[in-house]
């Protein structure tokens, strides 16, 4: 029997058009993660954060043998089962993808507590993307001014409401071109997050560069 050879290197399910774009624009700097420019596409689950968590494996099932590797990326906030630990959630979902057919070749990513702590970071490009270049007070001593950042805190405990009073702070509209301009200019080894930590080290390892 002829083995079936897929014909592209990565699929990815999200949650929504932020996680999207941000992965559009983490994967147009492949230097940057310390891996090979690949093939890839990007499905949007329309039952979002829950969906990718509870169905994530029935959607990705028809892909099995179409790519190389398989990626599930969702919000730990938003997904219904916010009791559980992101690790713990992680393991079921790629336990149950293995069991489907991907075997080794699927993980996911639950970012804790949600895609906007992926954001802050001590990058000035921040500031910037974020309308925030310039400004006085700076955007790190505004977040602490208003409460959303503790002395000594790189990131602020509520991310998604941070980023938005601060762009609502400069009348600048949110949109996805924000978080895949953030992930086109921002350096990645700025995030200390840990899921962003784990999409790192597993694009490296899957994609190496030659």
């Amino acid at each position: 029997m002829t083995a079936i050879v897929p014909s592209k290197d990565l699929v990815i399910l999200v949650a929504d058009r932020n996680i999207e774009y941000v992965m559009k624009g983490l994967l147009s700097r492949p230097k940057a993660l310390m891996m090979r420019e690949i093939t890839y596409d990007i499905f949007g689950h329309p039952e979002h954060d829950a969906g990718c968590l509870l169905h994530g494996c029935d959607f990705l099932r028809p892909f099995v043998n179409r790519y190389s590797h398989a990626l599930i990326i969702l919000d730990h906030e938003g997904c219904g089962q916010e009791q559980k630990r992101r690790t713990e959630l992680e393991n079921n979902i790629e336990n149950q993808l293995a069991n489907s057919g991907w075997h080794n070749r699927a993980v996911a990513i639950v970012i804790e507590p949600e895609l906007e702590n992926w954001v802050w970071s001590d990058s000035p490009h921040v500031d910037s993307v974020l309308g925030w270049e310039g400004r006085q007070p700076d955007l790190k001593s505004w977040l602490n001014i208003q409460g959303f950042l503790n002395e000594g805190q790189n990131k602020p405990v509520h991310p998604k409401e941070a980023m938005e009073m601060a762009l609502k702070n400069v009348k600048k509209a949110r949109s996805s071109a924000l978080f895949l301009q953030l992930a086109q200019k921002v350096s990645v080894d700025r995030c200390t997050d840990p899921s962003f930590v784990k999409l790192k080290t597993v694009l490296a390892a899957w994609f190496p560069q030659s």
